[in-house]
């Protein structure tokens, strides 16, 4: 059986609740991707266009420090990549932990939570982050997620 890592990011504990519970779900490891400096609810304003968040969603070359580097890939095969889709696409935090590791071989499977946009064409945009790996859309996980669904969403996945 191979290894199997979920990491993610989480603003506002949405994607952390859904990560969680698909971490137990898969029987796999968890890792939480934090920003050197936490975000703020201010600098999650989306509706000011001078906040942290759109500000660093604005410049697609801006890669937000992380706090560690501290996960536990090597050995994982598949890594569930999770979290919230802002402008259409992943927080550049996700390209910040894309670059820090080595993921050549690696299957990265996406799931995100939103508020009402789609993924877009997040996968396509993290692909030059990781090269060598293979990054797969999972879908949206909104809402309450059980251990149940989840698990049969991950075994789907994994085929």
């Amino acid at each position: 059986m191979s290894k199997q890592l979920v990491a993610y990011f989480s603003a506002s504990g949405v994607t952390a609740a859904v990560a969680k519970t698909l971490a137990e779900a898969a029987g796999a490891d968890l890792y939480e991707i934090r920003p050197r400096t936490p975000y703020t609810r201010a600098d999650l304003d989306w509706t000011n266009k001078n906040s942290r968040s759109s500000v660093e969603m604005r410049d697609k070359a801006f890669r937000p420090p992380l706090a560690d580097h501290d996960a536990h890939i090597e050995g994982c095969d598949t890594i569930f990549l999770g979290f919230p889709i802002w402008w259409y696409t992943a927080p550049t935090i996700i390209n910040s932990f894309l670059e820090s590791y080595d993921f050549t071989v690696k299957t990265i499977l996406l799931f995100a939570t939103s508020g009402g946009s789609g993924f877009g064409r997040t996968a396509a945009d993290l692909k030059a982050s990781a090269p060598g790996a293979v990054i797969r859309e999972g879908g949206l996980l909104n809402g309450r997620q059980t251990k149940e669904a989840l698990a049969a969403w991950a075994a789907r996945l994994l085929g």
